[in-house]
């Protein structure tokens, strides 16, 4: 063994072992920048990476797609005072009637005030849990 490091071996040195001081200059000399050669002479590095040749699946149009506003009943409860507040909502008789220009309204949450809800639709859990409170789930006409 030669007792020294390459760390130490090289300090002074022009070029730390590559070669001429023309070698190791652009990306040839790696192969190509990025992700170049994927499918030819570094084809086996991007399949150990995990990055496939071509394209796969298929890409819905985006005017297909639809994304609903969706809100949550336990969300509508704890905000049921500032919707008063901000007049999005009135109190009748101890009611809070809420009109909602949403998709569908979720179950998610506890609900602790009777609330008459408008919109376009509820989930099952989301009409039980309003129901129980005193409260009623209305349909939206479109």
């Amino acid at each position: 063994m030669g007792g020294k490091n390459k760390a130490k071996k090289f300090r002074g040195s022009r070029t730390c072992g590559g070669g001429t001081h023309k070698n190791r200059r652009g990306a040839g000399s790696r192969g190509g920048r990025g992700h170049a050669g994927g499918c030819k002479h570094h084809f086996v590095r991007e399949l150990l990476l995990g990055r496939g040749y071509g394209s796969y699946g298929f890409t819905r149009p985006q005017k297909v797609l639809n994304y609903p506003t969706v809100i949550d009943i336990g969300a509508l409860d704890e905000t049921a005072e500032q919707l008063v507040e901000v007049k999005q909502a009135r109190v009748r008789t101890g009611k809070y009637y809420i009109t909602l220009d949403v998709d569908k309204v979720l179950g998610k949450g506890r609900v602790t005030k009777p609330l008459i809800v408008t919109a376009r639709s509820f989930s099952k859990r989301a009409q039980e849990k309003l129901e129980s409170a005193g409260g009623k789930a209305k349909i939206a006409e479109p």
